[in-house]
């Protein structure tokens, strides 16, 4: 069985962290409901929802996923390179330790979920600037025990490694090569491009072998069906305002006979 960990859209989200999208005016209401639409999407595609209430005082706190990894073994308390970040993972962590047990990055160590995508044992890990060597080397240590490799792989005009790419089927990765300094590492996946006009359509959310993605990329959309993935569409316009999209707004993770 799937879990995923989710948090309600903050009142404050207007006043989110931005990196590489220009602040337009964010309708918070619509937000969260799009929000609720999106863990009914996740309920939907057979996961467990675990929703912890908004916090109003952290923008950004929607946004799960940056704050806490969930593996088969371990879940790991990241320490997010945006400082305004670094309180938001209390809640998130004490649902994770119902499971797991947690593991932490500690200073100087930075290291955003967004930035980690797990393929099997494979770990890769953005260079990007919300994630720092010292955070990739602790990530590195932490994992060993368990038989993950973790790998860096340099990102280029976006936010985090999953904004560039991500897992999409067992042996397939959608990516948007103008946003990898170099996709050599994944030669060893199918690789699916975005379309050219759709560069942050590389960010999909894979439960079992189904697939969670926003509904405004419609050119990339088709190339996905057309290999054979059976896709579900959301909205996250809103969100996405605040460089969200649809992986960071969970920790996921399997469980075995979770109620």
């Amino acid at each position: 069985m799937w879990t995923a960990i989710t948090r309600d859209v903050s009142p404050a989200l207007a006043d989110c962290e931005l990196s590489f999208v220009d602040r337009t005016p964010i309708n918070v209401a619509r937000a969260q409901a799009q929000h609720e639409a999106y863990c009914h999407a996740l309920e939907s595609l057979g996961c467990k929802v675990i929703r912890l209430p908004a916090e109003p005082a952290y923008p950004d706190s929607v946004f799960v996923e940056d704050v806490a990894l969930a593996f088969d073994e371990v879940s790991i308390a990241t320490r997010p390179g945006a400082a305004s970040r670094r309180d938001e993972g209390a809640a998130v962590l004490d649902a994770l330790s119902r499971f797991r047990p947690v593991l932490r990055i500690e200073a100087p160590g930075t290291l955003d979920g967004g930035d980690v995508l797990r393929i099997g044992k494979r770990v890769f890990v953005g260079i990007s600037a919300r994630s720092n060597e010292a955070g990739r080397a602790q990530l590195r240590t932490l994992l060993a025990p368990y038989g993950y490799t973790v790998e860096g792989i340099a990102t280029r005009n976006c936010l985090h490694l999953k904004s560039a790419v991500t897992q999409v089927a067992e042996d397939a990765v959608l990516v948007n090569p103008k946003w990898l300094v170099d996709a050599a590492s994944f030669a060893d996946y199918r690789r699916i491009e975005v379309d050219s006009v759709e560069g942050h359509a590389a960010n999909a959310v894979r439960i079992g072998e189904a697939l969670l993605y926003p509904d405004c990329f419609p050119r990339t959309l088709e190339r996905l069906r057309e290999a054979g993935i059976a896709v579900t569409t959301v909205d996250v316009s809103e969100l996405q305002k605040a460089e969200g999209a649809v992986t960071c707004c969970s920790v996921l993770f399997r469980t075995e006979g979770a109620a």
